[in-house]
């Protein structure tokens, strides 16, 4: 399936909660999710009034929810919950971890980017090293111990200076270390669960796909 490339707000408001997927425009902007707190398209109004969703709805929801503010197609994701079913330890948590831990996850979460979509361009385009080596894969998984840095002659674009210098820059996690003057960050160590400000309910996802 292709990567959805249509206005991101709609996916906010059919979660019903903002999933910051525009970067400081969310903190600028007053977001349509807080002006019309119901589901888009002509049924939305209705389905805003319903009570009750059955558990189905609510593992399908939750699923859909982390796979957005990801940006990750089904398949991927899919593929992805498959590889944490067969690590040790707790699957939904696996599969949290994995998700943090690629290449454009932890360009975000240094700050290079305003978002998750503007760091896997930066990725794409070839201006983000591992270890020294250009790596144009978003999907990679970075290791504890591993260096990443914004090449050398691409340190001073707009976009990154723009990250870095946003007011509403989120905190640096423990896990990662940043030297910002250089352009260079370090995974420090593997994240747990309770260092990834989530707020998701992987066990739903996980009820999902096991039926």
């Amino acid at each position: 399936m292709a990567r959805y490339t249509g206005p991101v707000c709609k996916l906010c408001r059919r979660e019903g909660q903002k999933l910051f997927l525009k970067g400081q425009k969310c903190y600028t902007e007053k977001c349509p999710v807080e002006r019309r707190a119901y589901p888009p398209g002509q049924h939305g109004p209705a389905q805003a009034r319903r009570r009750k969703q059955s558990d189905y709805a609510l593992q399908l929801r939750e699923k859909q929810k982390v796979k957005r503010i990801y940006g990750l197609p089904e398949k991927q994701f899919r593929t992805l919950f498959e590889r944490a079913t067969k690590v040790p330890g707790i699957t939904g948590e696996n599969l949290i971890v994995s998700l943090e831990t690629r290449l454009d996850n932890i360009v975000f979460r240094m700050g290079f980017a305003q978002s998750r979509a503007q760091a896997r361009q930066l990725v794409r385009h070839r201006h983000v090293e591992v270890n020294g080596r250009i790596v144009d894969i978003p999907s990679y998984h970075v290791k504890p111990g591993d260096e990443i840095a914004i090449k050398p002659k691409s340190r001073d674009i707009v976009p990154v200076q723009q990250a870095l210098e946003a007011r509403t820059r989120p905190p640096l996690l423990d896990w990662l270390a940043l030297d910002e003057k250089a352009r260079v960050g370090r995974m420090v160590r593997q994240p747990t669960r309770a260092d990834i400000p989530l707020a998701a309910q992987e066990q739903l996802i996980v009820e999902l796909y096991s039926k």
